[in-house]
Parts: C-alpha cells; sequence; structure tokens
C-alpha cells in the first residue's frame, strides 16, 4: 500500500525485516516473544527530538502562543513523555523565544452507537470546555484506521479550540486506512502487530523499549 507520508516521516517499507534481537538488550522475558526489531530505541528517540522541533517552530511562527498537549493514554504515555522533554529543552535554551506548555490526559471509548453519532467518549477530561480558544496538540502512539481519531477531534471541535493538530509515532499503513494523514508523524510501517515503546498487546511489552513485531509464540503465550 503507497505511503502518504513519503515526505513527512520515515517510510519503513513492506519488504523491511528490521534487527536481529540478539543485536540489542531484550528482556528475557521477551526474547521469545518478539520478531526482529523493527525501530531501536535510539532512532525512536532522534525521530521524537524532530517532530518536537517542528511542534516547536510551529508554534513559535504561530505568536509563540501557550499550547495545550493532550496525551491519549495508555499506549501515548511514553512518546508524549520524551517528546515534551524534548520541547521544554527547546524552550530552556532557544533564543528566539519559548512556548508555554499545558498537558491533560485523555483516556477513549467508543459509545455504543459510534457509528451513527461519529463522536467518542472522552474520559479524563472532566470540562471540555476548557478547550475554547486552545491551541492543542493531541499526542497519540499510533494510528491505523484513522477512524477513532477523526471521532476525537470531530468531538473536541464542538468546543472550539482556536487549533488541534496531532502527533503520533507511527501511523500504520493498512487496507482499512480512512486516508486521515496525522500533522506529526514519526514512522509510516507495515501492516503489522508491533509492541514496545508502551504499544502493548494485553498490557504486556509496555516494558520493552524498542519497537518490534510481536511473534506469533508470543500472541499465544500473552493472550487471555
Amino acid at each position: 500500500m503507497a505511503s502518504l507520508n513519503l515526505d513527512r516521516c520515515i517510510n519503513i517499507p513492506e519488504d523491511y525485516e528490521g534487527y536481529q534481537t540478539s543485536l540489542f538488550c531484550i528482556p528475557n522475558h521477551y526474547e521469545d516473544s518478539v520478531g526482529n526489531v523493527l525501530i531501536p530505541y535510539g532512532m525512536i528517540q532522534d525521530r521524537i527530538e524532530k517532530l518536537a522541533r517542528d511542534a516547536f517552530y510551529d508554534m513559535l511562527a504561530n505568536g509563540r502562543e501557550p499550547l495545550h498537549a493532550i496525551c491519549v493514554l495508555k499506549g501515548g504515555y511514553k512518546f508524549f513523555s520524551d517528546m515534551l522533554d524534548k520541547v521544554n529543552s527547546l524552550n530552556s535554551n532557544h533564543s528566539e523565544g519559548s512556548v508555554q506548555v499545558s498537558v491533560d490526559f485523555i483516556r477513549l471509548k467508543s459509545y455504543e452507537n459510534d457509528q451513527s453519532s461519529g463522536e467518542i467518549n472522552i474520559i479524563g477530561l472532566d470540562n471540555l470546555d476548557c478547550l475554547k480558544g486552545k491551541n492543542v496538540l493531541i499526542v497519540e502512539d499510533i494510528i491505523d484506521t484513522g477512524r477513532t481519531m477523526k471521532k476525537l477531534l470531530n468531538t473536541i471541535m464542538k468546543y472550539n479550540p482556536k487549533s488541534v493538530k496531532v502527533a503520533c509515532l507511527l501511523r500504520k499503513r493498512t487496507p482499512l486506512s480512512s486516508g486521515y494523514i496525522p500533522d506529526y508523524v514519526g514512522f509510516e510501517i507495515p501492516d503489522k502487530f508491533v509492541v514496545g515503546y508502551a504499544l502493548d498487546y494485553n498490557e504486556y511489552f509496555r516494558d520493552l523499549m524498542h519497537i518490534c513485531e510481536i511473534s506469533q509464540h508470543g500472541i499465544n503465550k500473552y493472550k487471555q
């Protein structure tokens, strides 16, 4: 499936096999549960640094207005934390100005009639009216079809934020994609089941630092 973001992210091709796990430090309890390392931790950090810089300079160009960053839990917490650390570093060391950042944390749950409403239940923000007039950055770990993100944006826009942008670490190429393209994308990956760097399978693998493809043995071992 062709990439939609060749000029905005690192595109990992379909035939990419990654690196042998023997070349990296993998927790013993996961050694038999993952395939190759698709994205090493160091490469993740380098890419996040660039995304943070892009977002930072976009906000400087926008009049240095404050940024309200929203983390989509649970999978997005490491990406969110690392990205904001890098934004804060730019704030502390940039001579041309800084961007004030506030944060919120949410979880998403579909309504029973989500197909008809096109909205999603946002857990964690007691009063969505607080988003009115703010520059919002939604930080998500991975976007598969994009349908959930579209529903989230549809819901948030009802509360009249000044602007809304989305940053995701991974965007998956899948035939089921709605075609949604986030504003900031770390990597575009093949349609594979990946874990690590807070991406989980039944709450496991969040403690794996690299992003790997889960093996069939791992799926069987940790299935519920």
